[in-house]
């Protein structure tokens, strides 16, 4: 019986093939594919159900001259900007605190995590209820009467008030990760030479978190610039477009208007938006990051 070693790489290279085929075949056909039938869209004028026409950068001119769009941009901002703060803040502290020796932490921690794994219809009826101008128990609480949903002054910070809250299990979790691998002698040490917690804390531990700490703040950012769900099923993007974002935009034309094109175009305006953003975090991350070469 004749052996072969080239038959075993055969059999490998079929079997790996085999395995591969599947996750390749739907990233083709619902990744890349989508993303390049999108952007050329973006250069065009569809409604679904006439023929495509190609109006070059007519959608981009549109949207970028539109105070609409203006208004829907600084939104995007200032929600991405205040969730990924806050997001990032209020963790890091939950997570220093349970990580020091403190009763039920294992309870403190399934507690914060809770949300998170909450659907976010489920949390969005609750919120609406907590929120009530007439029922809820937030204006009860405040002894206040405040249309949160429903006054362009309120509705935006309700929103970040379910985002960060929605957020704070799954940041504090990774930064409780990040915690572990902190050599707890360096800590001992600073206490022997003198400095107190809040020095500890800002000297030592916040520098050796720094990774985790970049980390958190990339991913909270990119999936804030993303939302969508929320403004859904709470606002609708309003009251007067107060809290549309550029994803809720997306939404309302290609699935309402059925502009197609001009959704496409926005699509990729969100893209490059992120993508600059992130590109900036990478560059300045020797000074954000601890020990980065």
């Amino acid at each position: 019986m004749n052996f072969k070693i080239s038959d075993i790489f055969n059999k490998q290279s079929f079997a790996v093939t085999l395995f591969l085929a599947p996750a390749v075949a739907g990233t083709l056909i619902f990744i890349i594919i989508p993303t390049i039938a999108s952007f050329a869209l973006s250069f065009t004028q569809w409604d679904l159900l006439n023929e495509i026409k190609f109006i070059g950068l007519s959608n981009y001119k549109e949207i970028l001259t539109d105070r609409v769009f203006i208004k829907i941009l600084i939104n995007t901002f200032v929600y991405s900007i205040s969730v990924t703060f806050f997001g990032v803040i209020i963790p890091l502290i939950l997570a220093s605190l349970l990580n020091s020796k403190i009763w039920f932490k294992e309870f403190y921690k399934t507690a914060y995590f809770i949300p998170f794994i909450t659907p976010m219809i489920v949390s969005a009826i609750v919120w609406e209820w907590i929120f009530d101008p007439n029922i809820g128990c937030l204006n009860s609480f405040l002894n206040l009467h405040i249309n949160w949903l429903y006054d362009k002054n309120f509705a935006m910070p309700a929103l970040i008030i379910v985002s960060v809250w929605k957020l704070i299990g799954y940041n504090m979790i990774i930064f409780l990760a990040g915690f572990s691998g902190i050599n707890n002698e360096l800590l001992e040490a600073s206490k022997i030479d003198g400095a107190n917690t809040v020095q500890t804390f800002f000297k030592i531990t916040v520098p050796l978190l720094s990774p985790t700490v970049f980390f958190v703040i990339i991913i909270t950012a990119i999936s804030s610039f993303q939302v969508f769900d929320l403004i859904y099923l709470m606002t609708e993007g309003g009251p007067l477009d107060s809290t549309n974002v550029i994803v809720y935009a997306i939404y309302k034309n290609a699935f309402e208007y059925f502009r197609i094109g001009k959704a496409s175009a926005l699509a990729y305006i969100l893209f490059i938006i992120i993508f600059v953003l992130t590109a900036l975090q990478w560059h300045f991350r020797k000074k954000m990051v601890y020990l980065e070469k």
